[in-house]
């Protein structure tokens, strides 16, 4: 009896629906506190799909100075090809998505949009969402409490099972692209087994993008990391959600089982050094960048959502309390890890 998961309907059966509130946090431009947030961000992935029929989806780890990636204006956004480690992946009209990371901060900026034009120094993107993702990936995964250091692990296997953070592109069947973070302690991130690549999906942000993407067009990418090193590793494959509970056991953490555990068949993996994470300087972390404050970014996304309706004018008057966000994320993020 197969347990992979077909439709919305089963996949809304075992995780629930996406609560509306998630949808609020999401602006269709880059606000004053994106753009600050983007323009302190040493390192960012960066993924690229095409339009269905073409179903290409590919996704690069990119880092440099501060500022290798800036808004040209409120709708657009521009990327350094020379700070990509794979700078020929990206062409005009695909669908975009990206992860931001700053250090010290949990949080991480997910900027969605279109590839709007390529020239020989930059990448250039007319943004259609932005909004900003939890910690508890980061926090799961101890990333910035990391040292440098050179993993000692030999061969794809031994890799993944050492990784502890990976983010994941995937797309809809429109070409879409969205790059989400998955966070967890050795062992409990990726395997590789009878010739798939599993992972498992904990408590975040709970608007199941990646979900809903991978059943309407299954092809994934990945890049999964060790904290701490420099070496990384490409993974592509196609998705199918599950619930095979001899899997799922395998992830479990703290006595907790995830509801459903993921493979890529058919998986491509690339061990590399990456260069842009090398130039990003992640590990040991500095000075933690000023002006970014991720619960007041959300609550002006939310206040600035085009959302209508009672519950989006519920959920702005609760946020509008003093301090209601800092103490429902430190809740939130103590209690529900896992």
């Amino acid at each position: 009896m197969s347990t992979d998961i077909a439709d919305v309907a089963g996949l809304e059966a075992c995780i629930g629906k996406t609560p509306g509130p998630m949808h609020l946090k999401v602006i269709d431009h880059l606000d004053a506190g994106a753009q600050r947030w983007a323009a302190s961000s040493p390192f960012c992935f960066a993924a690229f799909g095409n339009r269905s029929g073409e179903s290409d989806l590919r996704i690069s780890a990119c880092g440099g100075e501060p500022g290798f990636t800036h808004a040209m204006d409120a709708s657009t956004l521009a990327l350094s090809r020379a700070a990509m480690d794979d700078a020929g992946i990206a062409r005009i009209g695909q669908g975009f998505g990206a992860l931001f990371l700053t250090p010290g901060i949990g949080e991480t900026l997910r900027v969605n949009g279109r590839v709007a034009g390529i020239d020989r120094d930059r990448i250039e993107i007319a943004v259609e969402e932005c909004f900003v993702h939890c910690a508890k990936a980061l926090i799961r995964s101890g990333f910035w409490s990391a040292r440098p250091a050179t993993p000692a692990t030999n061969g794809d296997e031994a890799f993944l099972f050492a990784s502890r953070f990976m983010a994941l592109a995937t797309m809809d069947a429109q070409g879409h692209a969205d790059v989400s973070p998955k966070g967890d302690p050795q062992g409990a991130l990726l395997r590789l087994h009878e010739g798939a690549v599993w992972y498992a999906d904990r408590p975040g942000n709970r608007r199941a993008d990646g979900f809903r993407n991978i059943l309407t067009q299954p092809r994934i990418a990945a890049v999964a990391l060790i904290p701490g090193s420099t070496r990384i590793a490409l993974v592509s494959g196609i998705g199918r959600i599950g619930t095979d509970a001899r899997m799922r056991e395998l992830f479990a953490v703290e006595g907790k089982t995830p509801i459903v555990a993921t493979r890529g068949e058919h998986p491509r993996i690339e061990l590399r050094e990456s260069q842009a994470v090398a130039r990003a300087r992640l590990w040991p972390v500095g000075e933690v960048a000023q002006g970014i404050d991720p619960a007041a970014l959300m609550v002006a996304h939310v206040k600035h959502s085009k959302h209508k309706g009672l519950q989006a004018s519920l959920v702005r008057a609760a946020i509008s309390i003093p301090g209601f966000m800092e103490k429902g994320l430190a809740i939130d993020y103590k209690r529900n890890l896992y």
